[in-house]
């Protein structure tokens, strides 16, 4: 079975990651395996598995996250119920020292009333022993007077003074029974008081153990989130270190791609040469405009666009560059020549390979032109086909026969003949009067203005063969096809009012 390539292992891998996540991660763009470098390779690798090991630290990192709010929900709840266990301790606290407050003021109270007892007996006694003197002054008084009454008034005085004394042991006995039964109740009191003291403090105990163990329980809650914390910062530093390798790698593939890039081209600035021309020796800067393939509708338009756009940007001399144009349209010839007369810019027509029929006559009626000694520039008289009655053709022959004035006259006038002249050397050099010239004999009939044997281009500064994208079709390219006799050919597009077909077509190959 064939190995599937790395790129398709990483996707896969990247897929199962991401369902197993719940994510659907992002695949890099697939590298060929045939042009893939192993920067790229371990690149792609790397970035693989940093995507897996964003997705699990993400997963560890919500599950830290819903691990810390349920423990600080838990903690929220511990202190809530803590806070109403407190409450419920603080009212019951709050009602014993109520109880303990009630009992004192009764107990005050009984005091006070034992008191006011005592003081009232004290009283009673202090008024007894005043009215017991007040009764014995008179009798001490009368007691001269009374001496006969002898013993009978002793006794008497005997027996009151008994009595009194009864009573006031009486009264001091129940002042000792009062003041022994307060000292009862205080003791009472004060073993209820020591008694709620003590429950006070085990109750204080109890809530101070509940208190540390909260707080034991709190700092556990404290030293959890700090190693969560930890943990958290030890995923980030990861991160950031697989961050910094990636980015490394990263800075490196841009590094080789800029210097890749600097390979491109050539990194130098095009020549604009004043005198482009000396000595066999021609320099052709970036303002080039290439001209190939037969010239019909829109090739006018792309190179008097380009004649007018140059001469917007400076005076430095135009290179119209031929490869191969076997001519074409005399009407769209006819609006290249005139753009290349009203320019303000010098235009140079340059012919590497081959000029014929309207691409002759703009080499030749350019002011300069410079041809390689073995291209070959062919005049002919214009050739065309016509269709209609007699009269419709009588009108196109006119028509043709003023074109061929208009543009061969002025050729003629170059080589310093007449149009009868010109058209008998045509026939003269070719029986089919296809006159053609290498460039070094074509410079003799003024066809061009010299031979030039060397030509720098110095407007290609991209390296052609880092072709980025596909480059769109000149105006002047035609589909190549292939008719039922296996001949190749090209259709030219439908002619405008008035135009003809100036083309060099010995082989009709062009229809």
């Amino acid at each position: 079975m064939k190995t599937p390539p790395l790129t398709t292992l990483c996707a896969l891998i990247l897929a199962c990651a991401g369902r197993a996540f719940g994510q659907v991660p992002m695949v890099p763009m697939a590298l060929s395996t045939a042009t893939a470098t192993p920067e790229q390779i371990q690149l792609s690798k790397l970035t693989t598995e940093n995507l897996i090991f964003d997705q699990e630290t993400k997963r560890r990192l919500r599950k830290l996250n819903e691990e810390k709010e349920g423990l600080r929900v838990q903690y929220e709840l511990f202190i809530q119920k803590q806070k109403l266990k407190n409450s419920e301790l603080e009212v019951e606290l709050d009602r014993l020292s109520n109880a303990n407050k009630l009992s004192v003021q009764k107990r005050q109270q009984d005091l006070d009333a034992v008191q006011a007892e005592v003081d009232k007996t004290s009283a009673q006694n202090q008024l007894a022993k005043e009215r017991l003197k007040a009764g014995l002054a008179p009798l001490d008084a009368e007691s001269d007077k009374l001496a006969a009454q002898g013993r009978l008034d002793d006794e008497r005085l005997k027996a009151e003074t008994a009595k009194s004394s009864a009573e006031l042991r009486k009264l001091g006995l129940e002042n000792g029974l009062a003041s022994e039964r307060a000292k009862r109740d205080q003791l009472a009191l004060a073993q209820q008081l020591d008694r709620l003291k003590l429950e006070n403090d085990l109750k204080a105990e109890r809530e101070r153990a509940v208190v540390m163990a909260d707080d034991k329980e709190k700092r556990a809650i404290d030293l959890a989130l700090k190693r969560m914390d930890l943990e958290e910062r030890k995923i980030k530093l990861e991160l950031l270190a697989s961050d910094s390798r990636q980015n490394r790698l990263k800075s490196e593939l841009e590094l080789r791609d800029k210097k890749w890039e600097w390979k491109k081209e050539a990194n130098t600035e095009p020549v604009y040469a004043v005198e482009p021309f000396r000595n066999g020796r021609l320099v052709i800067s970036d303002r080039r405009v290439p001209l190939n393939g037969p010239i019909y509708t829109g090739v006018a338009t792309f190179v008097t666009e380009r004649i007018h756009y140059f001469n917007n940007i400076s005076s430095a001399p135009i290179f119209i560059v031929i490869d191969r144009c076997p001519g074409g349209s005399v009407m769209e010839g006819y609006r290249i020549l005139k753009a290349m007369q009203a320019s303000k810019a010098p235009v140079y027509v340059v012919v590497k390979s081959f000029a014929a029929s309207m691409a002759a006559v703009i080499t030749t009626l350019a002011d300069k032109s410079y041809v390689y000694p073995n291209a070959v520039i062919l005049h002919h008289q214009m050739s065309t086909v016509n269709w209609g009655n007699m009269t419709q053709l009588k009108e196109q022959l006119e028509l043709a026969r003023e074109w061929e004035k208009r543009l061969d006259v002025p050729v003629a006038k170059k080589m310093g003949i007449s149009l009868e002249e010109f058209r008998k050397k045509m026939y003269e050099k070719n029986s089919d009067g296809d006159w053609e010239e290498f460039g070094d004999k074509a410079v003799g009939y003024h066809w061009a203005g010299s031979v030039v044997h060397e030509i720098e281009e110095t407007g290609f500064i991209k390296n052609p063969d880092f072709v980025e994208a596909k480059p769109a079709k000149p105006p002047f390219w035609l589909d190549e096809k292939t008719d039922e006799k296996g001949q190749r050919y090209v259709s030219l597009p439908r002619l405008d009012p008035f135009d003809f077909y100036f083309i060099y077509n010995p082989d009709r190959y062009y229809r």
